[in-house]
């Protein structure tokens, strides 16, 4: 069975890993514009990135050239709403113009509506701690539904609550960098709620009629074997109650099901599960590496398998497991938001940037997705982590996720051999991996 002829082929990115222009017409300051630099690689930060905000019509062309199908992209709800109650008229027409821009080029626009750059002023009233943060991010979603769902179709509520929640208030690996371990459970509700709030907003005020999904942090642990039992043992590890990376049940349980995993019963009442569990279209997972490490026991030798520029294992079997776990749990349409490789890309002296890991990786991957695919899943389409090189947080500007290179210096965006034949494949829909 072929890819379907509407499958989203495209890429993905997050505003303040690429935007810049972080003080720009009216925007206010985010949690990772005033991160301290003692948090980031060499003090980097995000204040210019990428300057997407000032290229984006020279981003959307090499976009078209590539043959996207799609773009995944967030909102920066300090560009929307710079403090509270105020709406920032620029802002909103920076976004207006690039929407406008992906329709006119062919390309669908995939709108994440919070991807971790929480705007200043709303961490200083306590952020994902505070019951308050609901109504000032169902505020911001309201003006962005009403401003952009006559061409937004996709929307997705949130990118990796584990990470944003987990690090950013737990571990403190993550902006804001707080570490308040007793009150994850009141994070987690709030956002949770938050969720299923939005849902239901942006299904009452689209204009156009609404695909909505979250983005999940969602690998999934590899069978250790063909057998039932092997089987069964993944699909159990894959959504064991946990917290941190792999917490599957966790966060999509009461999305997805309406259900509390049992770390949460206490906290969720009936009332707080129907919210949460607003009927979602489709289910987004971003997927890096596997999560069979989580599970070795104690003095066991990790694989030796190959790795990124970040020690992140290469495996590429944990995307077609992960897909299929996760329709079997849901039985939701998958979305593939995000999914890619860190490396260590360089111009070449021809000029051009040779990346042969990430063309491999491309070929260990997609097959996975194409067997879902044709084992008859519902997967949407593919987003690649990440459609240019990008400031990725706390590591900086080193790792280099991009199929477009940038020259962080001169902005110049080069296409890398990964580009190209992730455009011959798209091409082709798939048909030859």
């Amino acid at each position: 069975m072929p890819f379907p002829k509407d499958f989203l082929w495209g890429a993905a990115s997050a505003a303040a890993q690429v935007e810049g222009a972080w003080d720009a017409d009216g925007k206010a300051p985010s949690i990772w514009d005033m991160a301290d630099p003692k948090h980031l690689k060499n003090g980097e930060n995000c204040h210019e990135a990428c300057d997407h905000y000032h290229h984006y019509l020279e981003d959307v062309a090499l976009m078209k050239e590539l043959g996207l199908k799609s773009y995944r992209f967030s909102i920066s709800w300090p560009r929307i709403m710079p403090e509270k109650g105020k709406v920032n008229p620029e802002g909103l027409d920076f976004y207006r113009r690039l929407i406008r821009a992906l329709k006119d080029n062919g390309i669908e626009p995939l709108v994440t509506l919070y991807h971790w750059d929480m705007p200043q002023w709303v961490d200083r009233l306590g952020g994902w701690k505070k019951t308050e943060i609901i109504d000032l991010y169902l505020e911001y979603v309201k003006v962005v539904v009403d401003a952009f769902s006559g061409d937004v179709r996709y929307w997705m509520t949130f990118n990796e609550p584990q990470v944003f929640i987990m690090l950013g208030y737990v571990t403190s690996g993550s902006a804001p960098f707080r570490h308040d371990v007793f009150s994850f459970k009141n994070h987690l509700r709030h956002m949770l709620l938050a969720h299923g709030r939005a849902v239901k907003l942006i299904r009452e005020r689209a204009k156009i009629s609404p695909k909505i999904g979250i983005a999940m942090a969602a690998t999934t642990y590899i069978p250790d074997g063909d057998s039932e039992a092997a089987l069964l043992d993944a699909r159990k590890k894959s959504f064991d109650s946990r917290v941190g990376e792999g917490s599957n049940s966790l966060y999509a349980d009461p999305i997805c099901l309406g259900k509390a995993s049992r770390m949460l019963k206490r906290k969720l009442s009936e009332q707080d599960l129907k919210i949460i569990s607003e009927p979602i279209d489709f289910i987004g997972v971003n997927v890096y590496q596997p999560s069979n490490a989580m599970f070795r026991k104690k003095g066991e030798a990790a694989p030796d398998l190959p790795r990124t520029s970040l020690g992140w294992v290469i495996d590429g079997r944990c995307l077609y497991w992960t897909i299929r776990h996760y329709w079997e749990r849901y039985r939701l349409p998958v979305m593939v938001t995000e999914n890619g490789m860190s490396a260590n890309d360089t111009v070449s002296p021809d000029g051009q940037v040779h990346d042969p890991d990430r063309v491999r990786f491309l070929h260990e991957f997609l097959p996975g997705v194409k067997q879902a695919v044709e084992e008859g899943i519902p997967v949407l389409g593919y987003q690649h982590w990440s459609i240019m090189d990008n400031f990725e947080w706390c590591e900086g500007y080193a790792p280099r996720f991009g199929l477009i290179h940038v020259d962080y210096t001169t902005q110049k965006r080069t296409l890398k051999d990964s580009a190209l034949e992730y455009a011959r494949i798209i091409r082709e829909n798939g048909e030859n991996l």
